[in-house]
């Protein structure tokens, strides 16, 4: 008979079952106290009972395991230290959408070098998240594959859908049946209505095709997710942080029924991609959060060791450490400066009201 299927498949490798990963790499109750704690004070901060500001904070990718628990150490300490400001979660991105072509995140190559040994991707990936979360600090991520949420999800405390797919509506419908909180970054392009109409969808039920926790194909059907809300990362090489662009979101998110709490993204098209701009999102957000907005819940910083980035692909021997290989971070330094005058900026408005 003639061959009619797989035509174009070079080969297929069958992965560990969710379950069995699951069993490999526990959960423990201090662990899920610590997811919950997070998802918790994430849902109270965009509902408006609690008044400090959110900041997912951390690197553009993850793909080198020390420098992601070094920089997880610095950060958890700080995340106890401003606690009374700032909720601070770390941004762990172990998923890249791309335009057209590259490296697809550490999950899908985790040895840089087009091997694509998924098995270890998630296997890692799995373990820095709980490493992570055992530190008290909890975890926030892109979701772009609709399978990887079963090997991770549980251990996420903040997710995000990308520019690239908020309009997809896979996407939207794995959106509904997520345990966290979900950010809906506008289009690439800008436009803010996909991003909001994404939001929508995610808050009703969906019933789609999908694996259980033994990876069996399965009818999935969800209960929707009542804490979507938007993130504003510019677009078409225009920034949508400022004072007029955020009362055009707020408009918007009226119209359409839904809560006024956004979070605004330092970098992407608002930072031009340039790390040092990020200051200057972050002081203009502070100056924003001081003038007496109160939609704006929070806010994102792609923060690694070193500032900057390099260029890949390269022998992944070759590489500096802690320097990211996707989008400009801003240095460790210059985060922790940016947070500490942050929070003491805020501290003295607040004790001047009263």
């Amino acid at each position: 008979m003639q061959q009619i299927q797989d035509l174009r498949v070079s080969r297929i490798i069958t992965l560990t079952s969710p379950r069995a990963l699951k069993e490999k790499l526990p959960v423990t109750d201090h662990i899920a106290d610590i997811v919950s704690q997070g998802r918790r004070e994430v849902e109270e901060i965009l509902t408006g009972k609690d008044h400090r500001l959110l900041v997912i904070v951390g690197p553009c990718s993850i793909h080198d395991m020390k420098s992601a628990r070094e920089y997880a150490q610095h950060l958890a300490k700080l995340r106890s230290e401003l606690a009374d400001t700032f909720c601070i979660v770390m941004r762990v991105y172990f998923e890249k959408p791309r335009t057209t072509i590259g490296w697809k995140g550490f999950i899908n190559d985790p040895h840089l070098n087009d091997t694509y040994d998924i098995e270890h991707g998630l296997y890692h990936a799995r373990k820095l998240l709980i490493e992570l979360n055992d530190m008290g600090l909890p975890a926030a991520t892109e979701f772009l594959d609709p399978i990887s949420p079963q090997y991770v999800a549980d251990l996420i405390s903040w997710a995000a859908i990308g520019a690239r797919t908020i309009e997809s509506q896979t996407h939207r419908q794995m959106a509904s049946g997520l345990s966290m909180p979900v950010g809906f970054k506008n289009s690439t392009d800008g436009r803010l209505q996909v991003a909001i109409d994404a939001i929508r969808s995610a808050m009703h039920q969906h019933s789609f095709l999908g694996i259980d926790q033994d990876g069996h194909s399965s009818v999935i059907t969800t209960k929707g997710n009542p804490f979507g809300h938007l993130v504003l990362r510019g677009g078409s090489h225009r920034p949508n942080y400022d004072a007029e662009s955020i009362a055009l979101a707020e408009s918007k998110l009226e119209k359409a029924e839904l809560v006024k709490y956004l979070v605004v993204d330092c970098s992407h098209a608002n930072s031009g991609k340039k790390f040092e701009n990020q200051l200057k999102v972050w002081d203009d957000v502070l100056a924003q959060k001081l003038a007496g907005s109160s939609s704006i819940a929070g806010v994102m910083i792609e923060s690694n060791i070193c500032s900057g980035n390099q260029p890949f692909p390269v022998e992944p021997g070759t590489l500096k450490y802690g320097v990211s290989i996707t989008d400009e971070c801003v240095s460790w330094g210059e985060t922790e400066r940016m947070l500490r005058e942050g929070a003491r900026t805020l501290k003295q408005a607040r004790r001047s009201v009263t």
